[in-house]
């Protein structure tokens, strides 16, 4: 079998490729020619300068995975992978330590003007007082996002004397209070307390521009910003307006909306700006890792093995049929509890009625769990890491089974313990195979999952299915289904669409108000 890598790997992670097949290493179509080139590629290993595309993908006649040597896969069309059934795998645990301390590189070097010294003292001049610096400690880290990287960052500035405040709604607050952290409620607050904040978060449709002009004015005047995470999380129009107007005291970033950001992007003209050229990965050790990890994935997949971060592949090991036919449901399930739940998940378990109780379920449970953990973490999520990642939150994961059940044939509920209570969802399988949610909170349901699904809890009363239609139906949004449970007439009652689009979040809250709605979530499911 023959492997094509386009991009720079560790002399380590090529040995490991060539002792078992032949290895192309051709990073002339890192940029262009891909496409052409990939006849007779069993496996394709990149890193993130390489766009693997549908075309590229429809035209490898042989390819079987990809390997992303690294963790971000914004460069290539997982989706598209996954229709031609190509695996593909990355390493997210090779350069956590590296991109930690790169971004403690960058605080230090723009709190204490390293870059500006270095170059006054090479340019012949001695000017102690005009870099006068401010110290770390005694002052606030704000750490947006407390994955891996962002935990990682907080720890260092705990040693070094500072108060560290983070927010990241799916940590728990025992969790945060075990790694010394003090966890805010909202963003808000966190930008408001913070004399320098960092973020640590993925770039998705929701967090693109999450730190624009009105939570940069909300930042303490003379306050710091360091982005090491993904371009475009940060709006770079209005962080150019911050520090011209002089309320920010500066930045540090090493990722940009553009990559290499134009010659003439206004940032370069900043001397309180320290850039890098997305070098949060670059160590020595984080190559080696990454090599490493990425060879050894690639091998294992060649050889039709277990593949431990292969992102979508939907179940691994022997299972029963009956446990395999369940598992994209479980995977939904997971999905929309974390939708549905009020704050961070405490406790995820997994209940098994009926036939399905006899089986061995636990790779059901893990892929309730991956579901859950789906939307809510940086790294990609896999059967492997997902209970680690949950441990590492302080998730608790249990299981409970009987072989009675009442109304099913075969009954998965997953509950989720929040600081705000319980969440619970059951759902089955009907027919040949259909998926079915069957019931949500306390109330019976009968609808199918679908990619857009939207819930509204309100007080049940004449006019509101009337309203919540009209109101989608001005902004454009078709319904594709309909299901409404109750209790009693007058009481509480739960409204549960699918639609063909996704829902904005301002036609969400004229919804939501119109309606006197209690909670309202618009979900993608998307898994």
């Amino acid at each position: 079998m023959k492997v094509l890598v386009t991009e720079a790997l560790s002399d380590t992670g090529l040995d490991l490729l060539r002792a078992d097949f032949d290895v192309d290493v051709r990073p002339d179509l890192a940029e262009s020619g891909l496409a052409d080139a990939m006849g007779g590629y069993s496996a394709l290993v990149i890193r993130s300068q390489t766009k693997v595309t549908a075309d590229v993908i429809d035209r490898a006649d042989a390819l079987t995975v990809i390997g992303r040597a690294g963790i971000g896969l914004d460069n290539v069309d997982v989706e598209a992978a996954t229709r031609r059934g190509v695996m593909v795998v990355n390493a997210p645990q090779s350069n956590i330590v590296s991109a930690a301390e790169h971004t403690f590189a960058l605080l230090m070097a723009q709190a204490r003007n390293i870059p500006r010294a270095d170059a006054s003292v090479r340019a012949g001049r001695w000017e102690r007082t005009r870099f006068q610096g401010v110290e770390l400690h005694g002052k606030t880290l704000g750490v947006i996002g407390m994955g891996r990287v962002g935990a990682m960052v907080a720890h260092r500035a705990l040693a070094f004397g500072m108060r560290v405040v983070a927010h990241d709604p799916y940590v728990s607050r025992e969790r945060a209070k075990q790694m010394g952290v003090e966890l805010l409620p909202n963003l808000e607050g966190l930008l408001v307390q913070s004399d320098i904040v960092t973020i640590h978060l993925p770039r998705t449709p929701e967090t693109e521009g999450l730190i624009g002009r009105r939570e940069l004015g909300l930042m303490k005047e003379g306050a710091r910003i360091v982005n090491t995470a993904r371009g475009g999380i940060v709006d770079e129009t209005a962080l150019v307006e911050a520090l011209r107007d002089g309320r920010l005291g500066g930045a540090a970033l090493d990722v940009f909306s553009i990559e290499p950001p134009p010659r003439s992007h206004p940032l370069l003209a900043f001397e309180q700006v320290v850039l890098t050229p997305h070098l949060g990965a670059s160590t020595r050790e984080a190559q080696d890792k990454t090599g490493t990890a990425i060879a050894e994935m690639v091998r294992l997949a060649l050889r039709g093995e277990f593949v431990p971060y292969a992102v979508n592949v939907s179940a691994a090991g022997e299972v029963s049929d009956l446990v395999r036919a369940f598992l994209p449901l479980a995977e939904k399930l997971g999905v929309i509890l974390t939708g549905l739940a009020e704050g961070p998940v405490r406790r995820l378990e997994a209940e098994f009625l009926g036939t399905i109780a006899e089986e061995d379920t636990r790779v059901l449970t893990l892929a309730g769990l991956r579901g859950a953990l789906a939307h809510v973490v940086h790294e990609p999520v896999s059967f492997v890491n997902a209970p680690i990642i949950a441990r590492e939150r302080g998730i608790g994961v249990s299981e409970t089974r009987s072989n009675h059940s009442r109304d099913y044939v075969n009954l998965l509920t997953l509950r989720a313990d929040t600081e705000a209570g319980e969440v619970a969802l059951a759902g089955t399988l009907v027919g040949r195979g259909l998926e079915r949610l069957v019931r949500i909170f306390d109330f019976d349901i009968d609808m199918a999952p679908a990619r857009h699904m939207a819930f509204f809890l309100y007080e049940d009363r004449p006019g509101v299915i009337g309203t919540v239609g009209s109101l989608l139906g001005e902004a454009d949004i078709n319904i594709a289904s309909m299901e409404v449970g109750r209790k009693e007439a007058g009481g509480q009652a739960l409204m549960g669409l699918t639609v063909d689009s996704p829902i904005p979040p301002a036609v969400l809250t004229k919804i939501e108000e119109a309606v006197g709605a209690e909670r309202a979530r618009s979900l993608v499911v998307d898994v």
